[in-house]
């Protein structure tokens, strides 16, 4: 197993969601999914806002990036691809200062 590969993680993802019959259980619903991933934000804020150690950081942000790709199979779409595609278009936006933090956003004036 190569554990730098995208497609390892996705592979032990679903096997995750077989192992529990999420399709066939409510657990690739997609709104309870979004539900999910609010209480991981909410957990991953928390470890920020108190303080908390960097691997308790990194153990909520793996949560939500293994929603991600559970969201994924669910919705059926290419993560990946999806990925790419959102890099190719950012990387052609501006930033701008705001508030004396960075952003970089479709900017309309």
């Amino acid at each position: 197993m190569n554990k730098d590969s995208y497609h390892e993680m996705l592979a032990a993802v679903q096997a995750f969601h077989d192992k529990h019959d999420f399709k066939n259980t409510g657990g690739e619903e997609l709104t309870y999914r979004i539900s999910l991933m609010a209480e991981e934000l909410g957990e991953i804020s928390a470890c920020v806002t108190k303080g908390r150690s960097r691997e308790q950081l990194a153990e909520e942000v793996a949560d939500l990036f293994i929603l991600l790709m559970g969201t994924a199979i669910a919705a059926d779409f290419d993560l990946n691809d999806a990925f790419w595609a959102k890099m190719e278009k950012i990387m052609q936006r501006e930033s701008r200062m705001v508030n004396g933090k960075i952003r970089v956003s479709e900017f309309r004036d």
